[in-house]
């Protein structure tokens, strides 16, 4: 088990449940960046790589 998985695992079981917006997503992801800066990067890869799932290409 990764260390993420605890994370991934208490929103699972916290919030699995709720019906989410992408743009509620998009909204706490800006606010988290904006509170620890240092993670923007990962942010940004996560939002890229959510927005590309469908892409054929990659």
């Amino acid at each position: 088990m990764y260390f993420t998985d605890r994370g991934i695992e208490e929103l699972e079981a916290r919030r699995g449940d709720d019906d989410v917006t992408l743009g509620w997503l998009a909204e706490q992801l800006r606010t988290f960046v904006d509170l620890n800066p240092d993670f923007e990067t990962p942010v940004e890869r996560l939002a890229t790589w959510l927005a590309r799932l469908d892409d054929e290409d990659e």
